[in-house]
């Protein structure tokens, strides 16, 4: 089988035939890439030629983004960019452009050959609608902005759905994507950042408008979300969201519990990156607490979040290795 189809099949229930995707949905720290060099890992491999040496099955991102690389940054992390509508107006020039868009279409004709082969997972990123805001308010503005600007917020999120809606009716007849997935981080190791109310104001209207365009193509619909997202689960499907990523254990996220609770809820993560430098056992005694939900389907088992740099590359290959192993088993 080939990379795509078996993920298409995991995630639609299906039978696969010989093992489950083996993905890394973001790859690695640029620290652990640094420090797995030192230990022999090749310099200078693309992304899709980093995952084939692991043999993993390569899941390549589009970045839809609607904001220009032009755009400048913050003065320092998590602070703002815009305060109002006056600064909302004079930044908008470097939001939801053509040439955004036209860069995009360009990366999905690169790799349509390889996506129609099958050879390549292809997950297509969109920011979402709590993500959004935050990225132009800041961290703490993005919080206050619910209570002080709600006018603005759903003006932002109106004007964002508008570029979303322009992305899918302008990639998806190029390249059709095997997943979307919406960038939101929305929660931290004790739940949500938002109020139930909050979600169902500022986000479901905006997902439910946007979502229809989307499942024209029978494409499934995720949310990136850090933190432990299972309070969310039935305001996600509310919103028309299918499934979540990356599942943080460490978060408090049990997908054993998920998939008892919401059995056709999709998932994607959830083994405990934290495990990693600490060897085979422990490693194995993850993917056995995962096996049966692997073996469930709609589950795309992978790290919880990017590998930490205190994995070594031996210890990554024995994941490597019992991860196929896992696949397997979960196949049969």
């Amino acid at each position: 089988m080939t990379p795509r189809e078996r993920f298409l099949r995991v995630l639609n229930f299906e039978r696969v035939e010989d093992r489950l995707p083996m993905v890394e949905w973001a790859a690695w720290w640029d620290k652990t890439v640094e420090r797995w060099n030192g230990e022999g890992f090749p310099t200078g491999l693309s992304l899709e030629e980093s995952l084939r040496y692991f043999g993993l099955d390569p899941m390549i991102m589009i970045n839809g983004s609607a904001i220009s690389d032009e755009l400048p940054g913050p003065d320092a992390h998590g602070a703002p960019i815009i305060h109002d509508e006056e600064t909302y107006e004079e930044i908008k020039r470097y939001l939801y452009t053509d040439s955004i868009i036209d860069k995009i279409k360009a990366v999905a004709k690169e790799l349509k050959q390889k996506h129609d082969r099958g050879e390549i997972i292809i997950r297509l990123w969109l920011d979402g609608y709590f993500w959004f805001p935050r990225i132009l308010f800041g961290i703490e503005g993005h919080l206050y902005a619910f209570y002080d600007h709600p006018k603005l917020m759903h003006r932002i999120n109106n004007d964002l759905t508008e570029f979303n809606i322009r992305v899918v009716e302008e990639l998806f007849p190029i390249l059709v994507p095997d997943m979307v997935g919406f960038a939101e981080d929305m929660s931290y190791n004790h739940g949500p950042m938002l109020s139930y109310g909050m979600f169902n104001e500022f986000l479901t209207p905006y997902y439910r408008r946007l979502i229809p365009h989307i499942k024209k193509y029978n494409v499934k619909v995720l949310v990136d979300s850090d933190g432990d997202i299972t309070r969310m689960i039935p305001w996600m499907y509310e919103a028309g969201i299918e499934g979540v990523y990356p599942l943080e254990r460490q978060a408090g996220v049990d997908v054993v519990k998920i998939r008892t609770e919401y059995p056709d809820f999709l998932m994607m993560g959830g083994y405990d990156k934290m495990v990693m430098s600490k060897g085979e056992k422990e490693m194995r005694a993850e993917f056995d607490r995962l096996l049966p939900v692997m073996k469930s389907g709609g589950y795309v088992p992978s790290v919880d979040h990017q590998t930490p740099p205190e994995v070594s590359l031996e210890n990554y290959k024995i994941y490597i290795k019992l991860f196929g192993e896992y696949a397997e088993k979960a196949a049969k």
